[in-house]
């Protein structure tokens, strides 16, 4: 079993941006720790993997709402720190899985 890098912190970018609700961040990054906690159980197919990370984009995309109704949304730098961590997480674990197609549900 594989743990996920402890040190890592995610959504590093959007953290650092008060553009961006500390607590809408936090409901990203809880849906992409699910995709980790899920990865370091190892034995996965491809397929299985990339449809966590669909169901986690899905999630994503349903926070949008929230983020217009908090005067934010998610936009390019949102789009680029959740990729740079959904990079990293597949470069991480060694999964052959693009990083755009991994995140290939958003609509953001």
């Amino acid at each position: 079993m594989k743990k996920f890098d402890e040190n890592y912190i995610y959504l590093k970018d959007m953290y650092n941006d008060s553009y961006f609700p500390k607590f809408l961040v936090d409901k990203v990054r809880d849906e992409i720790i699910k995709v980790v906690e899920y990865l370091e159980e190892e034995g996965h197919k491809t397929e299985e993997i990339q449809e966590k990370f669909d169901n986690m984009t899905i999630a994503i995309n349903d926070l949008q709402e929230e983020f217009d109704e908090n005067d934010s949304e998610i936009e390019t730098g949102a789009r680029e720190s959740i990729g740079e961590t959904v990079d990293y997480i597949l470069k991480y674990f060694d999964i052959d899985i693009d990083t755009e197609t991994a995140i290939g549900e958003r609509d953001w």
